[in-house]
């Protein structure tokens, strides 16, 4: 009874707030044109043709707002072979006043460090993991005041395109969530992320020309099974720090998750499935997370090119003992052209699926004695 007094005095506020909104509903419409270039170490075809440039994505945005009530979508077209089109974002949301909001539909999880937890093309570690600019459905009030952020959400399920009774989870979309896999013939490790609360909370201050932001997240849900209908749960936690100091940034982040599935006998709890672009991997059922980033902003006015921003970005990712570790690190820079963005990257890993030649375990119980690979990687961006 009281939940619905709290909801029908949402609803209220809502509704009573935007008599007094504006009167003109305001559109924005923008996205962008993006092409990658990319030099592999483990593509031998690749390394003999020095390298491949080709579509990476052509995506819409739109930002609209009418009598208080925002509306915030994008859309994204990448090549088939990396998931074809998918909703990155898309959500409904109020501004109660100038500090808080809430938003409805598929929406950023508050966890981490967000935006982003790194600066370059490749994010973090966390990422890969789906703890890093994730998106799901469901419902987000956040406060963002002079010293104090916080957000609490609830979300009903991961972003949902299939709708039967035990559907499996597509692989068609933008950020990681636990899915199904395709093993021996079958499909596999058929979980579903559901009903999920996430908090997040951080303290801004500053120290001289310093700004510094401290935090803590932390996410509880449910994984239900489509094969044994049963629910098992997962949880993950976060402590983040960022500095801003004239050019220089630094971004660090702990992290640590646990997934608990009720998979039938004879799957390995020690790993879950998780998809995104098209094509599911095994990841490790728990690991912790260490990232640390770094950038260096320099102003130039090289024609059009008008800042360059150096940056390094180090992800770790501690398995379970019986399981290989995964490290990476990114190296690069991301060159300010008008509305044309390139980021021109070195990218070195072990035991990651994006940058190796082992993709289906690499995140998961990995490769004893894998060595170093490389990707040399120049993305560039036309936004508008």
């Amino acid at each position: 009874m009281k939940l619905k007094r709290t909801t029908f005095l949402l609803l209220f506020t809502i509704v009573v707030g935007s008599l007094w909104a504006q009167d003109k509903p305001e559109v924005k419409i923008g996205g962008a044109l993006r092409y990658n270039y990319n030099l592999s170490s483990w593509k031998n075809g690749q390394q003999k043709r020095g390298g491949d440039l080709g579509f990476d994505l052509f995506r819409i945005n739109v930002a609209g707002k009418y009598k208080g009530v925002k509306v915030n979508a994008e859309y994204r077209l990448y090549s088939a072979d990396s998931g074809g089109g998918m909703l990155k974002q898309g959500w409904i949301g109020y501004d109660f006043n100038q500090f808080d909001n809430i938003q409805l539909g598929l929406t950023q999880v508050p966890f981490g460090i967000t935006m982003y937890n790194s600066h370059s093309f490749f994010f973090s570690m966390n990422y890969y993991v789906g703890l890093e600019d994730d998106y799901d459905m469901g419902i987000k009030y956040s406060h963002k005041g002079e010293h104090w952020e916080y957000a609490l959400a609830f979300f009903k399920n991961a972003e949902e395109l299939r709708f039967g009774s035990s559907s499996d989870v597509s692989d068609d979309r933008y950020s990681y969530d636990v899915s199904s896999i395709e093993m021996a013939g079958k499909m596999q490790y058929r979980n579903k992320e559901i009903n999920q609360g996430n908090a997040q909370l951080m303290y801004k201050f500053k120290t001289g020309k310093t700004s510094h932001r401290v935090g803590a997240s932390a996410e509880y849900g449910g994984l239900y099974n489509l094969d044994t209908e049963k629910v098992g749960n997962h949880w993950a936690y976060a402590v983040h720090y960022e500095l801003n100091s004239g050019p220089f940034d630094l971004k660090a982040q702990y992290s640590a998750y646990k997934y608990n599935p009720k998979n039938p006998t004879g799957e390995d709890n020690k790993v879950v499935a998780m998809t995104a672009f098209g094509y599911p991997y095994l990841t490790a059922a728990k690991a912790s997370l260490y990232t640390l980033g770094m950038g260096y902003s320099v102003p130039v006015s090289w024609g059009p090119v008008s800042n360059l921003l150096f940056y390094n970005d180090f992800s770790y990712m501690d398995k379970i003992s019986d399981f290989e570790d995964s490290m990476m690190n990114v190296t690069g820079v991301m060159v300010t052209a008008g509305n044309v963005y390139t980021y021109v990257d070195y990218a070195m890993a072990k035991n990651q699926s994006w940058l190796g030649d082992e993709w289906t375990n690499a995140l998961g119980a990995g490769t004893k004695g894998a060595k170093w690979e490389s990707r040399f990687n120049i993305n560039i961006g036309y936004y508008f």
